[in-house]
């Protein structure tokens, strides 16, 4: 049988998705994963993602591997699919965090378990779970709510966007002119698009951000606060959304770039709420993923 793979978030169907923001919510959830392993590959630093997936993995009775990429040095000492085949020999499931999107599509091309997208340079569907799950625990409910995304199109953007058909959700996404998201992503995505952080915080039910330079760009980052002046999430822009708002963010967080200390550790954010409900979601996800596997 051919596996599900998560490698965005637009692998799901609406119903699916719902099905695994309920199942992470389950507070003991089975064993499905007794005395099986999944395999973590890391080409980059990890801290909620590793913590996150290994405890999520211990919890539903697996025995999580973490590698690093200089442990199996993914296309340098093996090609990507020679090393999903030997990891399927071995492994319920493999998850991967990449620089290229293309290095998982050639796992998940290879594998005969499912794959499971830990971050790329496109996406990063485990984040929009937990982001979901956080709204969905705030508000009661998904459908009608409108999120503001201030800043970079990047991929944590580029999956809320994805996200947004699926669970109902409206998302107006305001970056500065050169990082806006492709274009392949607005064309699929019935996205409201602003170079103007006002407009897209205006009524908004949540303002998200994320760092304005990601890891493999640190040479670009005196350009991009140039580039950002003007885009960090303060008070008077939280103002400008509803007065039960919250404030969202991926971590890790640059307190007085992207957003002010006064919003970041205020009463409206949300943040270390998304940060445990990466677990849950990712559990979710898991133990979802395991039931696809094992239907006939």
């Amino acid at each position: 049988m051919t596996p599900r793979h998560f490698l965005d978030i637009d692998d799901l169907d609406p119903a699916e998705l719902t099905v695994i923001l309920d199942l992470a919510e389950k507070k003991d959830p089975p064993k499905v994963l007794t005395d099986q392993s999944i395999a973590l590959l890391f080409e980059k630093p990890s801290n909620r993602t590793r913590v996150s997936m290994e405890t999520a993995a211990v919890q539903l009775g697996a025995h999580p591997i973490a590698l690093r990429s200089d442990d199996v040095g993914i296309d340098t000492r093996e090609r990507a699919d020679d090393l999903a085949r030997s990891l399927s020999c071995y492994t319920a499931m493999i998850g991967a965090r990449v620089f290229q999107h293309g290095t998982l599509e050639r796992l998940a091309s290879a594998a005969t378990v499912p794959v499971v997208n830990l971050l790329s340079d496109e996406a990063h569907p485990c984040q929009a779970l937990a982001d979901l799950l956080t709204l969905r625990q705030r508000f009661g409910k998904l459908e009608g709510l409108t999120v503001g995304w201030v800043g970079d199109g990047n991929n944590v953007c580029r999956s809320l966007m994805t996200a947004a058909p699926l669970a109902g959700i409206t998302v107006r996404v305001a970056s500065p002119r050169g990082y806006e998201p492709p274009a392949f992503d607005l064309e699929r995505s019935d996205i409201e698009l602003t170079h103007e952080p006002s407009f897209a915080a205006d009524g908004a039910d949540a303002i998200y951000t994320d760092v304005w330079t990601s890891m493999g760009q640190e040479e670009e980052s005196g350009e991009r606060r140039r580039a950002f002046e003007g885009f960090t999430i303060d008070a008077e822009l939280m103002a400008m959304a509803k007065p039960s708002a919250v404030f969202l963010h991926c971590l890790p967080a640059h307190r007085g770039e992207e957003v002010t200390p006064e919003v970041l550790d205020g009463p409206r954010s949300a943040v270390w709420q998304q940060a445990e409900n990466r677990l849950h979601a990712q559990r979710g996800l898991l133990l979802w993923l395991t039931q696809q596997s094992s239907e006939p």
